[in-house]
């Protein structure tokens, strides 16, 4: 009996020898070694043995972190206020300084982060903070790469997230929106009447030099107005040639009557005839 309880606390003592002892370190991460307080090295991914209180292991991550900034109320250059929030990515690239040179990584480049974001936004104007996000992020991103540098962190990615804007300010860029809009119709408007003048003005050239082409174009939108089967048409012609037309017309009458009354009147002198008519 007493050899039995001899033989389980060895192999417990065992168990627990190795398991403070053999240490496994991922494909991801990396092993800083402590030598009685002192940094000895790093370890490599895989199974590591390691002597209880003499040495001490702290295992870091490589991997890309995410890590979301909250919104920040800012100030911009032009005293708008707006919320701003954003992402960063960062990953660690010297174990050893991210453990001995600072105590919190995460926390750390999360404060900092805050920071940064406020002071670079805040030196842009509201249309330049909406307009110029891209060289925004990368101002933020290279501020922060240069402070963790000595972290032995780099900060690969910076992006704005959200703009939280003033609903007068919201009313206020709509309006001016819909102000430009309409500016825009105008001058499409403008622009496409000033082509249809200069089209009909070319149109008008033509149809003087020829006269039977603006026939033809009436006879055509007979033609279209036709289609929907009307049973009455009103259609202007051309008024200043009909009434040429009509002055031509009664001149041609006038003469032929003038020439008319001249022999009556010169065979019968004696007789009161009005000028203009003719005795039957």
């Amino acid at each position: 009996m007493t050899w039995s309880v001899g033989v389980i606390l060895i192999v417990v003592v065992a168990v627990v020898f190795l398991a403070v002892t053999l240490h496994v370190v991922h494909q991801y991460e990396k092993a800083v070694v402590f030598h009685f307080g002192k940094v000895v090295g790093e370890k490599e991914p895989g199974l590591i043995f390691i002597l209880p209180i003499i040495n001490v292991i702290r295992k870091v991550s490589f991997r890309i972190v995410t890590m979301p900034i909250q919104s920040q109320g800012i100030i911009t250059r032009d005293n708008v206020s707006v919320d701003v929030s954003a992402v960063s990515y960062y990953r660690v690239v010297d174990a050893t300084k991210s453990v001995i040179a600072i105590e919190n990584v995460q926390e750390a480049i999360n404060q900092i982060a805050q920071t940064t974001l406020r002071k670079v936004v805040g030196q842009h104007t509201l249309d330049e903070m909406l307009a110029e996000t891209d060289r925004i992020n990368v101002d933020i991103r290279e501020i922060l790469d240069i402070q963790t540098a000595d972290w032995g962190v780099l900060v690969t990615l910076v992006e704005l997230k959200d703009i939280q804007l003033p609903d007068t300010m919201k009313r206020a860029m709509a309006r001016q929106a819909e102000a430009e809009r309409e500016k825009r119709a105008k001058i499409i408007a403008a622009e496409g009447e000033s082509l249809a003048a200069t089209a009909l003005g070319e149109a008008s050239d033509i149809m003087m030099e020829h006269p039977l082409a603006l026939q033809l174009r009436n006879l055509q939108t007979l033609i279209e107005i036709g289609v929907d089967k009307n049973t009455t048409v009103v259609f202007p012609g051309p008024l200043m040639s009909t009434i040429q037309e009509m002055g031509a017309f009664l001149t041609r009458e006038t003469s032929a009557i003038d020439k008319l009354a001249r022999p009556v009147a010169s065979e019968s002198p004696s007789k009161n005839v009005s000028p203009g008519e003719v005795e039957l």
